[in-house]
């Protein structure tokens, strides 16, 4: 069977480890398979990972890079709101690019997505969290899911991103999605992504 490549661009380390850890989830669920995800841009922020993201485009279609099955491209809203996000991201994909490109667009920020379940993230960290509405303030949600592992007897040395595939595993999707818009837009352009490359296995397999 051919690999299950996915090729991830991160803004920064939360991201990356949240994104590699729900990709592979949903990539088990809706292929029966875990996909290989590749970490190609993990830090740097926002203008790094897009043209990083572009350069890769014209390695894969040069057939200097590996060609992924699929790609995520992982940007933060920061309260511009989500889609617009989402579609300024897609602007920088190729036309000529092959592989499917899904768009990742926390908002305000990925941290959010982290808390996205409060009832799970409080089994996994040990200490309970309050959905509030969106802010937009620098930082805010990084401090908040900070402050929550501590509050959970953990010492945060990556901020509680240390947690991220555990968070992920442990979430109910369904219920983090109603909480979070922009977290239940990914995974069903995951899903449907996934769904198209594997459907004739996925086929005979439902």
């Amino acid at each position: 069977m051919p690999e299950f490549l996915v090729g991830l661009f991160a803004e920064d380390r939360g991201h990356a480890a949240f994104l590699e850890a729900l990709v592979s989830r949903i990539g088990r669920e809706e292929a029966r398979r875990a996909p290989q995800v590749r970490v190609v841009s993990g830090q740097g922020g926002h203008g790094r990972a897009l043209d990083e993201f572009k350069v890769y485009q014209r390695s894969v279609m040069r057939s200097v890079t590996q060609t992924p099955r699929l790609v995520v491209v992982a940007i933060d809203a920061n309260c511009k709101g989500w889609n617009e996000a989402r579609l300024d991201a897609r602007s920088t994909v190729e036309p000529e690019f092959s592989p499917p490109v899904v768009v990742a667009s926390p908002d305000p920020h990925v941290e959010r997505w982290y808390m996205a379940d409060p009832e799970s993230f409080h089994e996994v960290v040990g200490a309970p969290i309050t959905q509030e509405r969106v802010k937009c303030e620098r930082d805010r949600y990084k401090n908040q899911l900070r402050d929550a592992v501590r509050r959970g007897g953990h010492v945060p040395t990556l901020g509680g991103i240390e947690f991220a595939r555990e968070i992920v595993e442990a979430m109910d999707l369904y219920r983090a999605g109603q909480n979070e818009a922009s977290l239940r837009a990914f995974v069903k352009d995951m899903r449907d992504a996934i769904r198209r490359m594997f459907q004739p296995n996925l086929g005979d397999a439902r």
